[in-house]
C-alpha cells in the first residue's frame, strides 16, 4: 500500500493513534488527527511535536469525513466502531483500517508475524515466545497490544520476527493482516460492553487466522470448547494443546514433562517442574508458545532453556513484596473475572483479595463462588465495587468485606487484616479506567504503595 500524498485521517492521540501518525508522515501522506479530548486535555510537548511533524490537530472533536477530504481512515482500538467518523467514512467509501493492518502493510518482506489472541495470558505468552526467539538467536521483538504499537516496531526492523499481541478490538479493523503462526489462549466473556454477546466476541477472536493459508499454523487450546470449534473452519495447519490429557497430535503434558507429539512420535521439551510461572492459566500459556515455536521450527533443547529461565512478565502474577511475613502479588492485569478466578487458583495460602475498577459488562457471580472458596476477606474499591459486594452476598460469602475509596486504603485494610503466611492479591477483575490511565498505572501505585509498609 502507497501512502505518498494521501490524505489519511488518524483517530486517537494515544500510543496507537501517534505510532500511526508519524509512521504515515514518514511515507510521505499528508496526515490529521483527532481525539475527543481538547487542547487543554493534551499535553504541551505531544501538541508541539505533532505541529512540527506538520499534522493537523482536531482536538475536541472529530472532523467532517468526506471523500474529499480524506482517503484513508486509520481507527485506533479504543474506539468504537460506531462513532462518526467511521460511519461516515463508510457511507462514503473510505476505507477504515486498524492501527495493526497499517503495520502490515507497511512491514518489509524480511519481517515474520506470529500473533497470539485470547482473553487472558496474551502478554506473557508473547514475552516468551520473545524469549524463546532471543534463545535462538533470532532477531527478533514484541509489539501491539503489548504496549507497543506494531507499527512503530515494523518501522524500525528490517528483518526478524516480531511476537504480536492481538486484542479484539485491533482484529475488528484488519483487512490482510495475515500471521504465519497465530495462537489463541481462550475465550470467556470480556469487553461485552462493546461487542455486546459471546458469540461476537468469538466472531471477532476469530479473525486472526482468517487470511491464513495452507502453509500457516494456528495454534489452538483444546480444552476450550469455543476456542477448539475454531478448527472446523480454520484454514491454517491446527495444532492443538492440552493441560488436561496427552495428546497424539500436539503439545501436552505427559508423566510430568511437557512434550510434542506428531508423526514423528512423542518430543519430550522439559519437565513441568524446571517452570518458573505459577498456576495452571500459566500452564496454558507456556503449551502455546511452545506450540508457536515448535511450529516455527525451533529445537526442542532451545525451547527448554528459555521455558526455565522465563520468570514472567509485570503486573502479572508479580510478587511486589513480603512484609511481615505476608506476600503481596500485583496481578493489576487481571482486569475480567475468569483472570482473576486463575490468581485465586494459583495459592494454597490464606488469602486476601483486593478487587474492583470499571465493569467491562461482566457478571461477578461466578467470581464470587470462587472468593468464596479461596479468599478468607475482600477488599473493594471502584466504580464495581457494589456490583462484586452484592454479588459476594449472593452467594454466601462470609469473610469480612471492606469496601474503600481508593487502592491506597485498600493496600492498608489488606494488611491489617493479613496475618503472617497471608497472601494479599490485587487482581482487580475489573478495567482501571476508573481511577487510572491503565492497568500498568495501577500496579505500579500497588507495588510503591507495598515498600511503603
Amino acid at each position: 500500500m502507497m501512502f505518498e500524498g494521501k490524505k489519511v485521517l488518524v483517530t486517537g492521540i494515544a500510543r496507537s493513534g501517534l505510532a500511526a501518525a508519524r509512521v504515515l508522515v514518514k511515507r510521505g501522506a499528508k496526515v490529521t488527527i483527532c481525539d475527543r479530548k481538547n487542547m487543554e486535555q493534551l499535553a504541551e510537548e505531544l501538541l508541539n511535536d505533532l505541529n512540527n511533524l506538520g499534522i493537523e490537530i482536531y482536538a475536541g472533536e472529530y472532523p467532517a469525513v468526506s471523500k474529499q477530504k480524506f482517503d484513508l481512515v486509520i481507527a485506533s482500538p479504543g474506539i468504537p466502531a460506531d462513532v462518526e467518523p467511521f460511519v461516515q467514512a463508510r457511507v462514503a467509501g473510505i476505507p477504515v483500517i486498524g492501527e495493526l493492518e497499517l503495520a502490515y502493510a507497511i512491514k518489509g518482506p524480511e519481517v515474520e508475524i506470529i500473533a497470539v489472541t485470547g482473553t487472558n495470558g496474551k502478554t506473557t505468552t508473547v514475552s516468551l515466545l520473545h524469549c524463546i526467539m532471543e534463545a535462538a538467536g533470532i532477531n527478533s521483538s514484541v509489539g501491539g497490544n503489548i504496549g507497543v504499537p506494531l507499527s512503530a516496531v515494523v518501522d524500525q526492523m528490517n528483518a526478524g520476527v516480531i511476537a504480536v499481541e492481538v486484542s479484539s478490538f485491533q482484529l475488528e479493523s484488519i483487512r490482510d493482516f495475515r500471521p504465519h503462526i497465530c495462537g489463541i489462549l481462550n475465550i470467556t466473556p470480556d469487553h461485552l460492553d462493546r461487542h455486546k454477546t459471546l458469540e461476537s466476541y468469538q466472531e471477532v477472536k476469530g479473525r486472526i487466522f482468517a487470511n491464513q493459508q495452507a502453509d500457516d499454523f494456528a495454534i489452538l487450546n483444546f480444552e476450550d470448547p469455543l476456542v477448539r470449534g475454531f478448527a472446523e473452519y480454520c484454514p491454517a495447519q491446527v495444532v492443538f494443546f492440552s493441560v488436561e490429557q496427552p495428546l497424539e497430535q500436539g503439545i501436552s503434558v505427559y508423566q510430568g514433562m511437557i512434550c510434542a507429539s506428531g508423526p514423528a512420535g512423542i518430543q519430550e521439551i522439559c519437565p513441568v517442574s524446571s517452570l518458573q510461572l505459577r498456576g495452571k492459566h500459566n500452564l496454558e500459556n507456556v503449551l502455546c508458545a511452545v506450540g508457536m515455536a515448535w511450529s516455527a521450527g525451533i529445537h526442542s533443547t532451545v525451547i527448554a532453556s528459555a521455558l526455565a529461565s522465563f520468570s514472567g512478565v509485570r503486573h502479572r502474577m508479580e510478587e511486589a513484596g513480603v512484609k511481615n511475613g505476608i506476600m503481596f502479588v500485583n496481578d493489576s492485569k487481571a482486569t475480567n473475572p475468569d483472570s482473576a478466578i486463575k490468581a485465586l487458583q494459583s495459592f494454597e495460602q490464606d488469602l486476601i483479595l483486593i478487587a474492583g475498577g470499571r465493569n467491562k459488562g461482566s457478571n461477578f457471580l461466578v467470581l464470587a463462588n470462587y472468593v468464596k472458596e479461596y479468599a478468607k476477606a475482600v477488599v473493594l474499591l471502584g466504580e464495581a465495587r457494589d456490583e462484586i459486594n452484592q454479588a459476594l452476598k449472593e452467594v454466601g460469602f462470609s469473610g469480612p468485606v471492606l469496601v474503600v475509596n481508593d487502592l491506597g486504603e485498600a493496600v492498608k485494610e489488606a494488611a491489617q487484616i493479613a496475618k503472617n503466611g497471608d497472601v494479599v492479591l490485587l487482581s482487580p477483575a475489573c478495567a482501571s479506567w476508573d481511577q487510572f490511565d491503565n492497568y500498568e498505572q495501577r500496579g505500579d501505585l500497588f507495588c510503591e504503595l507495598v515498600k511503603s509498609l
